[in-house]
């Protein structure tokens, strides 16, 4: 029987627990592990107030709280918090919350007056309610990191992304688009790791006033008779991402691949991106996607390795940034980091 502890050094366990976010990634994640999913108590009252209690004692335990922020927001958000504190009252030894999709992370700085740093909000409430450290997967802005006070793991997807896609691609006709100029250094990082491929950019404007509005304007670089693989963080509402197809599209691209961390696609997402020019979306499941979401052209690849790794080398003490650096030129499908 497997045991939802994971002993290491004497009085040293690794306990596992998870929302109702994203069971299926938890799963996933305490596979990888070798251990189960701690069993939790969790329900809503009628007035959708929630209730949180760990069926197992935690006391002296390393708990990592698995909780992606996805629809709906809050309600994961809150959730997640609840469940820290469940923790921090039940003696809990450390605890860690995963966030592999941070809410209000692209909220990370102020255009105009009066608004709020959303994103600083979140590190403020996950310390508060008893977080010692933060996990994440490719937050909007790295720089964020500063927002807690504590150690915060800042993954990066792209060494399970670029595997996908240099196994399936002739490198010598591809080039690495960036969606717009934010992004640009992201995309120097995926040139690099497919071989010094070429790198373009699109240059877009934003309406600051109104949410999920920007307007593609040209490419710059050459991409014509390319194969374009289009990099991102994340995935909304699939209008800057569809847009920006048509831009490449209309440069001369010979083809059109996204690639994107987390897979929110809100709203028309889906149509969009099924009616876009691109002949594949590549996604990590950061976020649950539910099979109504799903088409042919959509493939979405595993986080858990990721996270799971990360999670043993914290837990043992162990580097994480190490997992990155050591990463091999190739290493083909199904590497697991640990």
């Amino acid at each position: 029987m497997v045991s939802a502890i994971l002993k290491g050094r004497p009085g040293k366990n690794l306990i596992l627990v998870t929302g109702r976010a994203h069971p299926r990634l938890a799963a996933d994640v305490a596979d990888q592990l070798g251990i189960d999913v701690l069993e939790t108590t969790a329900y809503d009252f009628a007035n959708g107030e929630m209730y949180v209690r760990y069926t197992e004692s935690v006391r002296g335990a390393d708990v990592f709280v698995l909780q992606t922020h996805s629809d709906p927001v809050n309600k994961s958000i809150m959730e997640q918090l609840i469940m820290i504190d469940a923790l921090k009252r039940a003696s809990a030894r450390s605890i860690t919350a995963v966030c592999p999709l941070l809410g209000y992370s692209r909220q990370d700085k102020k255009h105009l007056g009066r608004e709020p740093i959303s994103c600083r909000l979140m590190f403020d409430l996950l310390k508060t309610a008893g977080a010692d450290r933060i996990m994440s997967v490719d937050l909007h802005a790295a720089q964020s990191q500063g927002f807690f006070d504590g150690p915060v793991d800042h993954l990066i997807a792209m060494p399970v992304l670029v595997d996908y896609v240099r196994d399936r691609m002739d490198l010598s006709k591809v080039a690495v688009v960036s969606p717009d100029a934010g992004r640009i250094r992201v995309a120097e990082q995926w040139a690099q790791r497919l071989g010094g491929v070429p790198l373009a950019f699109i240059h877009k404007t934003r309406d600051i006033t109104q949410p999920n509005k920007a307007v593609a304007h040209r490419v710059v670089g050459d991409v014509r008779g390319l194969d374009c693989v289009l990099v991102d963080d994340l995935i909304d509402t699939g209008g800057t991402i569809a847009e920006a197809c048509n831009v490449l599209d209309e440069a001369g691209a010979n083809s059109i691949t996204i690639v994107a961390t987390h897979g929110v696609m809100s709203g028309p997402a889906v149509e969009r991106l099924k009616s876009c020019k691109a002949k594949e979306v590549i996604l990590t499941d950061t976020v649950p996607i539910p099979q109504e979401k799903r088409w042919d052209g959509l493939t979405v690849l595993s986080i858990a390795p990721l996270l799971a790794s990360a999670i043993k080398a914290v837990f043992e003490d162990g580097s994480v940034a190490r997992l990155f650096d050591t990463y091999p030129a190739h290493h083909g499908q199904g590497f697991l980091f640990a």
